[in-house]
């Protein structure tokens, strides 16, 4: 009984580490896509297989999420984008999540449905984390103008109010 607890203390101290290190905002993990870049095309099948691309939300502001279910501040990040979306989505905010998960829809589909997450969620893969520039942590979230450019970039958790007041203005100019 106190190999299986030690064993089980263990793994937690593990998860607790790994997610501390994921909450970590590092600019040296940041990827080298540059402000003012434009946001590089991508094709992905979402959590019911149909074809998404980036360009079927061109005019709108868009926060590209990469995470993964497993990961603990990607997980505290989603109710704010859920609220975010909810918020602006008449005034042009589109949020979009890229996971990363290796379990693939059977993985996700059930978290976003029992998550309530209201926004389109895709399969990523090493192609499209390559374009972003080599995503090497996550969360990292993109925010992305009515032009497509990059006008934001954020690597570990990120507080909701951040990411609303990057937003805001690039949802007045149309």
């Amino acid at each position: 009984m106190k190999q299986k607890n030690a064993i089980g203390i263990t793994i937690l101290a593990a998860g607790l580490v790994l997610g501390s290190v994921l909450l970590v905002r590092n600019n040296s993990m940041a990827s080298d896509l540059a402000k003012g870049t434009a946001a590089p095309s991508w094709q992905l099948k979402d959590l019911d297989g149909k074809t998404v691309k980036l360009s079927d939300f061109k005019g709108k502001v868009v926060i590209l999420d990469f995470w993964a279910t497993w990961c603990p501040p990607c997980r505290a990040e989603i109710p704010g984008f859920i609220d975010l979306q909810k918020k602006y989505q008449d005034q042009g905010l589109q949020v979009i999540g890229i996971s990363l998960d290796q379990g693939g829809a059977a993985t996700v589909k059930p978290f976003a449905q029992k998550n309530g997450m209201n926004y389109p969620v895709v399969l990523g893969n090493e192609k499209v984390s390559n374009l972003y520039g080599d995503i090497s942590g996550i969360p990292t979230t993109f925010i992305i103008d009515r032009e497509g450019h990059v006008t934001g970039q954020h690597v570990g958790f990120t507080e909701k109010s951040e990411f609303e007041s990057e937003i805001k203005p690039l949802l007045k100019s149309s």
